[in-house]
């Protein structure tokens, strides 16, 4: 048995990957996935598919995971919804992140940014927030959908700074994007990757990063730590999870051609212009991570009553 494992092991990979996106095609996870999934298949010889697979807030996608052979030959793009907030997001999930999933690679973070639109008279954060202490609940913010990083990092500001907004979830950050332009909304939490764009052509206006560093596409653009906010950081963190009881000998090639992909010039350099912070750590490194996301995010949720039953 250990001879045959020992043996699969290293012919691996000898056999098309299935790659999982839990989003419909286009946005951030899926450009992650296809550009390392492309230079990988490229290095290893072997095809990679990827499968679009939307839907129940990425549990569709991560349980189908979960059920596969825990081979390699089937892995998913994970975000911080599928690893940290769901477990707490919902009363029943119909799988287990930490019993379900082995974590194989961080691969990229994508920081947060408080944004607002051309309708907002704020020009600083405190300018923003003034606003929002003066009028309880009258300021209303948008995200990319109820439990999601842009929610849960605007819910993170709230009970930092003291202030009660209204949220609006959408379906995705491109039509709170287009409200948030329009002047439905005032403000939100988005990622260069999603929101890069309006900003560059100066739709929306940029207050603060979510990040302990200012961002290079944003070198004027301060930190919430600069302005004394330190515990508001927030990211959606995209990784790679694969079924539980992988092989550590599959654990550990799988994880070095995805980081060998990654770390490739052209590669690395279309990541960061698509506005992600590329990553690529080690197994251990990306579960350590979750542990402690898991932690400080779980608290949050519950200490706000947020819950999508």
């Amino acid at each position: 048995m250990a001879a045959s494992v020992a043996a699969h092991a290293q012919a691996y990979p000898s056999q098309p990957t299935r790659w999982l996106v839990p989003y419909p095609p286009g946005g951030g996870s899926d450009f992650l996935a296809r550009t390392i999934g492309n230079a990988m298949a490229e290095q290893t010889k072997q095809q990679v598919v990827i499968e679009n697979k939307a839907g129940a807030n990425t549990a569709i996608a991560a349980a189908d995971t979960a059920r596969s052979a825990p081979n390699g030959y089937t892995i998913l793009n994970a975000d911080n919804g599928t690893m940290v907030f769901n477990s707490a997001l919902y009363s029943k999930l119909s799988y287990n992140p930490v019993k379900d999933l082995t974590p194989v690679a961080l691969l990229g973070r994508f920081p947060m940014i408080l944004v607002v639109g051309p309708a907002s008279d704020a020009k600083d954060v405190k300018a923003f927030l003034a606003k929002a202490k003066l009028r309880p609940g009258a300021v209303n913010y948008g995200s990319a959908g109820a439990g999601s990083p842009h929610h849960l990092a605007m819910e993170l500001l709230e009970v930092t700074a003291g202030v009660d907004m209204n949220h609006i979830g959408y379906r995705g950050a491109a039509p709170a994007l287009t409200d948030l332009v329009g002047g439905q909304i005032e403000a939100m939490m988005v990622d260069m990757a999603a929101g890069g764009g309006f900003i560059k052509s100066g739709k929306i206006r940029p207050l603060a990063v979510a990040n302990a560093t200012r961002l290079p596409q944003l070198p004027e653009v301060p930190t919430f730590a600069e302005l004394g906010m330190k515990s508001v950081e927030a990211a959606a963190l995209v990784g790679v999870v694969a079924p539980a009881g992988l092989p550590p000998a599959v654990l550990t090639t799988l994880n070095k051609n995805l980081v060998d992909a990654m770390n490739l010039p052209a590669v690395k350099q279309r990541l960061i212009e698509f506005g992600v912070e590329p990553v690529g750590s080690t197994p251990q490194q990306y579960a350590e991570l979750l542990r402690i996301e898991t932690v400080r995010w779980h608290k949050l949720i519950k200490d706000q009553k947020i819950s999508l039953d």
